[in-house]
């Protein structure tokens, strides 16, 4: 349930609902709107006496929420959320902007499929935020279909990122897939990517909730939009809020393209939390002749932004290159959305550029 308190409600007031429903054996989260601040009170039902908490001081309404996912729901947080990716010092020491996803902020995040080698990652890299692209993306660790295909290039690969992220001034944003991986990927990296075959690994959604990295969340090959939203749930209940969605397409009797985009997982998203959206045109594609399309359809249906993959060669791209966009291909694109972005009255941040709140 959450706890509305009352307009300008005082901190010791705010301070003392919390412990109360502490004492009850559940946990207490707290969202600070323009006007007021709400509590979220998660834990097993029967716990918690609503009638006590309606009681206290400061405190305007309690109000159940239905809803399976608790925190991800707009009932406990009614405006968009704006996630913050990069900020502050990377591990290298250099300076990583701030870049906003969410609300009016609109991002693109772009790059290989994988991280092959440095020189290809700096040329890849460079063309993606000369295109327009605000955060970089980059597979150091591949979670791959044969256990035979290339598997990335791990730490070295991470390293790479970091340098080149630094350089060019954008975060980065690369794959976790298992929990003995988070402790070294959050040193180097500004945004976890939770791929779509690990949506529903409950321990690593824990550990990465565990961290203050973003988190972008891909949905799963056969989920739904409530199966996608509990999973974000399993982060944002370890106090992690930098929960990014992300439609990537998913599995139908359709085979004339990799994946389905469900473009109406938008504003069903939309309409059921506060949460960020982007799309993942390239992997619903898998050819690039149509990952264009799909991404316009995901900006004009209100998503928050894309991520895609380029290379300047695709057809020596060691992962993914069918889907891959050729640089001139994604600078295109970029113009096209920022288009779209003013009517639905979003912004694409230019690379480097530290965004305001």
């Amino acid at each position: 349930m959450i706890v509305v308190m009352n307009p300008n409600a005082p901190q010791a007031t705010i301070d003392r609902v919390v412990a109360e429903i502490e004492r009850m054996g559940s946990k207490a989260h707290l969202s600070r709107g323009q006007f007021r601040t709400v509590i979220g009170a998660v834990g097993e039902e029967g716990q918690i006496d609503q009638n006590h908490l309606a009681s206290l001081d400061g405190v305007e309404k309690v109000v159940p929420i239905m809803k399976p996912y608790k925190l991800a729901s707009r009932e406990f947080h009614s405006e968009d959320s704006v996630v913050t990716v990069g900020g502050g010092r990377s591990a290298l020491g250099g300076d990583v902007p701030a870049v906003k996803v969410g609300g009016p902020h609109a991002a693109c995040i772009a790059g290989p499929c994988a991280v092959e080698n440095e020189q290809m990652l700096r040329k890849i890299a460079t063309c993606v935020r000369d295109g327009g692209a605000t955060i970089l993306r980059g597979g150091a660790f591949k979670p791959r279909t044969s256990p035979y295909s290339f598997q990335g290039h791990g730490e070295t690969a991470l390293k790479w990122m970091r340098s080149t992220g630094d350089e060019l001034g954008m975060p980065i944003c690369t794959e976790v897939m298992d929990t003995r991986q988070v402790e070294l990927i959050e040193k180097y990296t500004d945004m976890f990517q939770i791929g779509a075959r690990n949506m529903q690994n409950f321990d690593l959604l824990r550990e990465v909730g565990k961290t203050r990295k973003p988190v972008l969340l891909k949905r799963g090959l056969a989920a739904t939009v409530k199966d996608w939203l509990l999973s974000a749930e399993y982060v944002l209940s370890q106090g992690n809020r930098g929960v990014v969605l992300c439609e990537r397409g998913i599995k139908t009797f359709e085979d004339s393209v990799r994946y389905t985009m469900d473009i109406t997982s938008i504003p069903v998203a939309k309409q059921w939390t506060h949460l960020p959206i982007i799309v993942d045109p390239s992997h619903a594609a898998g050819k690039r002749d149509w990952v264009p399309a799909l991404a316009l359809a995901g900006m004009a249906a209100g998503a928050d932004g894309i991520i895609v993959e380029v290379h300047y060669n695709p057809a020596e791209a060691q992962c993914d290159g069918p889907q891959a966009l050729l640089p001139g291909m994604f600078k295109t694109l970029m113009i096209q959305l920022r288009q779209i972005a003013i009517v639905t009255r979003k912004e694409f941040a230019e690379a480097g550029e530290t965004v305001g709140a």
